[in-house]
């Protein structure tokens, strides 16, 4: 587990752009429940995380369509919310960061770590760009 000054920054990030943090198992089971488009961000201290997928993800909203709610879970924070919110993004083998589009509760896209490594902030918002154009 990180500490809560190391990776509170990295959180507010998220928080700052309308993300709702997800503490619990039970709090991903709510979030998840509700109709309608729910973006989950697995948040991570890696690089790739800070570089890319949270400016990417903060970025995507910016398109016409936007998932109705915004979450996300902090791997190696909330250890129980993360694995719940992985528990609902199988096939898919747990990785972080990790960007899943659920619609009515139902996984329909999904960015895993290695679609993310080495890719713009630019090119995962275009990613998740043409998803909400599909999926919201």
């Amino acid at each position: 587990m990180y500490p809560e000054e190391l990776v509170r920054p990295m959180a507010q990030e998220l928080e700052s752009a309308g993300f709702k943090s997800l503490h619990t198992t039970e709090e991903v089971d709510a979030a998840l429940a509700k109709e309608g488009t729910t973006l989950v961000m697995v948040n991570s201290v890696c690089g790739c995380a800070a570089g890319t997928a949270r400016p990417g993800a903060i970025a995507s909203l910016e398109s016409d369509k936007a998932p109705t709610n915004l979450t996300t879970v902090f791997a190696g924070v909330d250890a129980d919310a993360t694995n719940k919110a992985r528990g609902l993004m199988i096939p898919f083998p747990p990785s972080s960061p990790a960007i899943a589009l659920f619609k009515d509760g139902k996984l329909v896209h999904m960015l895993e770590r290695h679609h993310i490594e080495g890719r713009s902030a630019q090119m995962i918002a275009a990613n998740l760009t043409g998803a909400y154009e599909e999926f919201c």
